[in-house]
């Protein structure tokens, strides 16, 4: 197995821009891992269903195909919202698992960023992470990025998400959010976006250097 890198963290985070970053910063490919259950969500609520059903979520689940996510609109609260209600769901997870996996140990090595790669996708990455920042901090940055598209968003109801995310992400019964044990701690919540890239660059840098492929 090549060198791989694992980012894990609440929702707004940063844990997304970094992942990219790194990856341009190391020749990796990324995947979003969280578009995955955002894109089942999506899905389920185009044809009419419901995300918070367990069979029409696995459905869905194991229908998605890659290559059909850009298509998709996946941004906003809405398919957030239609994620978290989706990654619930034990089928849901399984059904996505060999996807990640598959990404995760192509040649060359790769970077996941999601809620569970450092303790369920990919436990034996080279390196994990776990990015988090404040509630307040994290619905401030995702309330900037989402009143763009709606001027009228209210932070309060953005910072109620968050904390309703967070909830629901900790402690369901499926892979529930939280640090591998052997992840690097980031909190974000007083840096800026170039000082926690520098951060993190930093930390996977010392990683790679000290890595053994495994025979």
């Amino acid at each position: 197995m090549d060198f791989t890198v694992a980012i894990d963290g609440p929702a707004a985070s940063g844990k997304g821009t970094l992942a990219v970053r790194l990856g341009q910063a190391f020749g990796l490919p990324v995947l979003d891992t969280g578009k995955l259950y955002r894109a089942v969500g999506v899905t389920v609520a185009a044809a009419g269903g419901d995300a918070r059903d367990a069979q029409a979520a696995e459905a869905a689940a194991r229908r998605l195909d890659l290559d059909q996510i850009a298509a998709l609109d996946l941004e906003g609260p809405t398919a957030g919202e239609l994620a978290s209600q989706a990654a619930v769901h034990a089928g849901v997870r399984e059904a996505l698992f060999d996807m990640q996996r598959r990404f995760a140990l192509r040649p060359g090595g790769a970077i996941l960023d999601g809620r569970d790669i450092g303790t369920v996708i990919l436990p034996e990455a080279g390196v994990k992470l776990f990015v988090t920042a404040s509630p307040e901090v994290r619905a401030r940055r995702r309330w900037r990025q989402l009143s763009q598209r709606d001027p009228g968003l209210a932070y309060e109801t953005v910072l109620a998400d968050i904390h309703l995310r967070d909830a629901r992400d900790s402690h369901r019964a499926a892979a529930p959010l939280r640090a591998a044990p052997d992840a690097v701690l980031l909190d974000t919540t007083d840096l800026d976006i170039e000082h926690a890239f520098d951060a993190a660059r930093r930390i996977v840098e010392t990683a790679r250097d000290r890595w053994v492929r495994p025979s």
